[in-house]
C-alpha cells in the first residue's frame, strides 16, 4: 500500500479509447509493439508485449500484455482497446448522394448554431481539417460534372443530342465512384462522416454510442476492483470526449473499493490530441458539458491533457473545460501540456512528418527521438502513476482558457 501511496506501480490496467476509426483494433496492438520497441531502443529501457489469449473482456474488447523494465523497475500492464469501430463502420456506410447530403446538413448545423465561428477563434488547424472534406467533395463534384459535360459535348458532335446527355449522366457517377475508391488516400469521405456523426444529433450522443459507453463503464468498474495499482484510461482524438463522459458516470456511481490498496483505486485519465470543442460547442451537447464541468473538479482522478501545436487535427493547448465555458469554481483538471513535436522530434523526422497531418495526429502513440516529459510507453508501462509523474507540473503557459462556446447549457 505504501508504494501505491507514493505513486509507484507494479501492475497497471490500461484502457485505450480510439477516435472515430473504422480500422480493426489489432492495428493499435501492432502500433504499440512497433513503437514501444523503437522508444525502448532510443531511451534505454525494455518493453515486451504479448497478445492476450484469455477470453476478451468487455464489449468488443481487444488487448495485450506488456512486461517492461523502466527506470530500474519491473512493471506489468494489461492493455485493452475499448472498441467502437463497428459503430464507426456502420455510420460510414453511406452512399455518395447521402454523403453529399451529410455535407450540406453538417455545414448548416455548425454555421447556424454559431459553433463554426467560435471554433475558428481557437485554432485554425482543426477548422482547416474540418473544412477540407467540404471543399474536397465539392471539388470532386465540380470535376465530375465538368468531365461529364465535356464527354457529353463530344458525343453530341457525332450523335444526337440525347446521346450526349446520356453520356454525361453516365460519366458523372463514374468519376465520383473513382474518387471514393481512392478515399484511403484522400480522406474526404472519412472526415465528412466523422464530423457528421456528432453534428447530426447536435452534439448529443447517439443511442448506440450511449449503450456502448455504458458497457465500457461497467468494464472499467470491474477493473477498478481488480488487482491493479493504477487503472489508466487513455482517450485519443474523439475518444477523449467519450472518456470524459464514461469517467464522469463512473465516479457519480461511486468507485469500488480496491482491496489491493485498501481504499479507493488509483484512477488516471490521459487525453491525447483531443477535439472536444468540435462536440462541446454544439447546441445539444448538454451531457458532455455537464460531464466536463463535473470531472474537472473531482479529486478521485488525475487528468492530464497532452496536445501539440504541430498536430493540425487537434485543438492544441485548448483547455477543453474552460473554452467550453463550463469551468466550475475549484476546477482542478485537466493539466494542459504540450508534446512539442518541433522539439521532441529531430529536425529530420519533423521535416518528414510535418505535412502528414493524419500521421501526426497519431504521433502521441509513437516513439519520440528527443522525448521530454511525454513518453507514451513510460506512462502506460512505467513505474509511476500518471498523477505522480506530473505532480508539481505547471500547465503550459501557451494554453488557451478563454470561454468561446456560445452554448453552455448542461444536463441536470
Amino acid at each position: 500500500m505504501a508504494e501505491v501511496e507514493q505513486g509507484r506501480v507494479a501492475r497497471r490496467r490500461v484502457f485505450y479509447i480510439p477516435g472515430y476509426d473504422p480500422i480493426h483494433p489489432r492495428r493499435y496492438r501492432e502500433l504499440y509493439r512497433k513503437e514501444s520497441a523503437a522508444q525502448a531502443a532510443l531511451s534505454g529501457y525494455r518493453v515486451k508485449i504479448a497478445p492476450r489469449r484469455s477470453p476478451e473482456r468487455g464489449q468488443g474488447g481487444y488487448g495485450w500484455f506488456v512486461d517492461a523494465t523502466i527506470d530500474g523497475a519491473e512493471v506489468e500492464a494489461e492493455v485493452d482497446v475499448l472498441v467502437w469501430s463497428d459503430i464507426v463502420r456502420q455510420s460510414m456506410a453511406q452512399g455518395i448522394a447521402a454523403t453529399y447530403w451529410q455535407l450540406v446538413r453538417t455545414a448548416w448545423i455548425y454555421i447556424a448554431s454559431g459553433a463554426l465561428w467560435r471554433l475558428m477563434g481557437l485554432r485554425k488547424g482543426p477548422i482547416i481539417a474540418a473544412l477540407y472534406p467540404v471543399f474536397m467533395l465539392i471539388a470532386q463534384l465540380v470535376l465530375a460534372v465538368g468531365l461529364g459535360w465535356m464527354v457529353g459535348a463530344l458525343v453530341a458532335l457525332v450523335l444526337p443530342a440525347w446521346a450526349g446527355w446520356i453520356a454525361a449522366i453516365v460519366v458523372i457517377p463514374m468519376v465520383l465512384h473513382w474518387f471514393r475508391a481512392r478515399d484511403g488516400k484522400l480522406f474526404a469521405y472519412y472526415l465528412m462522416h466523422d464530423y457528421a456523426y456528432s453534428a447530426r444529433t447536435g452534439g448529443a450522443n447517439p443511442p448506440e454510442l450511449e449503450a456502448r459507453m455504458t458497457a465500457f463503464r461497467l468494464t472499467l468498474a470491474e477493473a477498478l476492483a481488480g488487482d491493479f495499482d493504477e487503472v489508466l484510461v487513455v482517450g485519443h482524438s474523439s475518444g477523449a470526449h467519450l472518456g470524459v463522459s464514461i469517467l464522469a458516470d463512473l465516479i457519480r456511481d461511486g468507485l469500488p473499493r480496491n482491496e489491493r490498496v485498501g481504499g479507493p483505486p488509483v484512477l488516471s485519465f490521459l487525453t491525447l490530441g483531443q477535439v472536444v470543442p468540435m462536440v462541446s460547442f454544439l447546441p445539444r451537447a448538454d451531457r458532455l458539458r455537464a460531464d466536463l464541468n463535473y470531472l474537472s473538479a473531482r479529486d478521485e482522478i488525475a487528468w492530464v491533457d497532452i496536445t501539440a501545436p504541430g498536430d493540425g487535427c487537434a485543438f492544441a493547448l485548448c483547455d477543453p473545460v474552460a473554452v467550453s465555458g463550463v469551468a466550475p469554481e475549484g476546477k482542478r483538471w485537466p493539466l494542459v501540456l504540450s508534446a512539442a513535436f518541433t522539439q521532441t522530434l529531430s529536425p529530420a523526422r519533423w521535416k518528414a512528418l510535418r505535412w502528414r497531418f493524419f500521421r501526426l495526429h497519431f504521433q502521441y502513440l509513437c516513439a519520440f527521438d528527443r522525448p521530454d516529459h511525454y513518453d507514451y510507453f513510460k506512462i502506460t508501462a512505467g513505474p509511476l502513476t500518471l498523477g505522480a509523474r506530473y505532480a508539481g507540473w505547471e500547465p503550459s503557459r501557451s494554453r488557451i482558457e478563454r470561454p468561446r462556446s456560445r452554448h453552455t447549457s448542461m444536463a441536470a
